[in-house]
This record gives structure tokens, sequence and C-alpha cells, in this order.
């Protein structure tokens, strides 16, 4: 009974080492007699108890590593802080755990050596203008360093840069000086604007003011000029009424001279600014004096 025990004790301990139940994203990797067997995906595995074993258990999730901060010297020789964060994923398992000791730290290492020797290169006004020029550099060696790791790099950002004290300040200053200098230039432009469209205004009103002012002298002079007409068409009209009158009665030359003038002397009266005295009308006013004393006599 005893024997049947243990027989079942040691049954269920092969079982318990036989079994291996491997969780989603996961994988692991089994050796045989200390060396690589193969790569157990998710689901229920079976395994030789006593030769084979699970050497590592790697996890096929997209992972994060925060690089601790590091001090770069740039170009012009100023000392800055970054702090950086790589995301990588592992696509072979086997060369994760093989190929290299400790897979994060190298990724560590790497990524340090990296950014300073491309910070090194670079300005210190270029560090902060061109960030994602250097997420992109890192992100390429980083990728092509640890494609023998089995580990892709999906993506380096570059979470902080931080420069020395006095840089920050002098860079401070200089940023108020550049929004003061810009709100200045806004406000220029702004007035210059404003002034633009104040005299495009007058120009209009000037230029609308002299057309209606033109119209106006236009439209009176057109009036008077037919005032002008009317007047001399009724004149000439009565002139003739009055010829025509006298010439029916028989008049001698003295009294058709007489009315002439009376005639003339109504038309000088008119809107116009010079009177045309008739050639013949000229030969009465050598007798005016004479036919004033017959009209005394009368």
């Amino acid at each position: 009974m005893a024997f049947l025990l243990v027989l079942l004790v040691i049954i269920l301990i092969i079982a318990f080492k036989s079994i291996k139940i491997v969780k989603q994203a996961e994988v692991y990797v089994i050796e045989r007699l200390g060396k690589f067997s193969k790569v157990a995906d998710a689901g229920l595995t079976i395994i030789i108890p006593f030769f084979d074993h699970v050497r590592s258990v790697v996890s096929l999730k997209q992972q994060t590593m925060d690089v601790p901060p590091q001090g770069v010297i740039t170009k012009d020789n100023v000392t800055i802080t970054i702090d950086t964060v790589v995301f990588y994923q592992i696509t072979d398992p086997a060369k994760a755990v093989y190929e290299i000791q400790s897979l994060k730290k190298g990724i560590e290492y790497l990524a340090i050596t990296t950014i300073r020797d491309i910070i090194g290169k670079m300005n210190l006004d270029e560090t902060f203008s061109s960030r994602d020029s250097i997420n992109d550099k890192l992100r390429i060696v980083l990728d092509e360093a640890t494609d023998r790791w089995g580990c892709k790099i999906d993506r380096v950002e570059i979470k902080d840069i931080t420069p020395p004290a006095d840089i920050r300040d002098a860079m401070e200053k200089e940023m108020n000086a550049e929004r003061n200098k810009r709100a200045l230039i806004l406000e220029s432009e702004a007035q210059k604007q404003s002034a633009i469209m104040i005299a495009e205004g007058k120009k209009q009103a000037a230029i609308l003011e002299a057309e209606a002012d033109k119209e106006s002298r236009i439209t009176r002079a057109t009036g008077e000029a037919q005032a002008i007409k009317e007047v001399a068409e009724a004149k000439a009209k009565e002139i003739t009424m009055v010829y025509d009158a006298i010439k029916a009665s028989n008049p001698d030359d003295k009294l058709v001279q007489l009315k002439s003038l009376e005639a003339l002397e109504k038309v000088a009266q008119g809107e116009a600014n010079k009177v045309f005295i008739p050639f013949d009308a000229t030969s009465a006013l050598s007798s005016l004096g004479a036919i004033k004393e017959v009209m005394k006599d009368k």
C-alpha cells in the first residue's frame, strides 16, 4: 500500500514537471540537457522531466526602458542633461536569451553612447529644434545594433533636455525679448494697416466728392444753357411778333428802327452776358436824338 502511495506521488511529480502552461504573449525557452531545444508558444506544452527545463520566460509584448539621464556635451561645449525612453519588442526569443547576457543593459549602454555621439555633433540650439531628427537617428542606430539580439526598436523618445541654470536664464531672457519684438512688430503692422485704410477712405471720399461736384457743375451749366436758350427763343419770338405787327400796319423806317431798339433793350435785360446788335441797327442810333425830339413834340 505504501509502495502505491509512493508511486502515485512520483507520477504526480512527473506530471507536474512535464506539463507546462504558457501564457498568452509569452514563450518558454526550453533546454534539453543544457542545450537549446525549442521555443514553446502560448498554450499547453509537454516536456521530458529531468531532461528538459525552462531556461527563460520571454515576453513578446512591447516593452519600455528608461535610460538614466545623461550629461552630454554639445558641439559648442555646453553640458546638457538628456532623459530618454526606448520602446522595444523581442522578435526572436532564442537570440534574446543566448546572444547577449542582459538585453536591457545592452540597449541602455548602446543608447547612452549613441546619444553622446549624436549630440556631440550638434549645437545647443539644434538640440532643442531637432528632437524628431535625434529620435529617428537613435532609433535607426539602436535597431540595427539590436537586430542580432532578436530585438526590434520601435521608437526612441527624448523626454527632456535640461541645459545649465545660467544657459536656461539666458534663453528665457532671449525668448522674452523675441516675444516683445514680435508684439511690437505686430502692433506696428496694425497701425500701418490702419493708416493705409484711413488714407484709402479719405482718398475715396475725395474722389466721390469731386465726382459729385463735377456732376453738380455739369447739371447747373446744362440748366443755365437751357434757360438762356429758352429766353433767347422767347425774345426771338417776341421780336418776330413785333416785326410782323409793325409790318402789317405799313410803318415807316423810323418807326421800325425805334421798335427794333425797344426789342433789343428787352433782350439786353436777359440772362446772357453779351448782346449782339445787328449791323442795320447802327443807322438808327444816329437818328436817336431826332426821334427823341419828335416824341417830345407829340
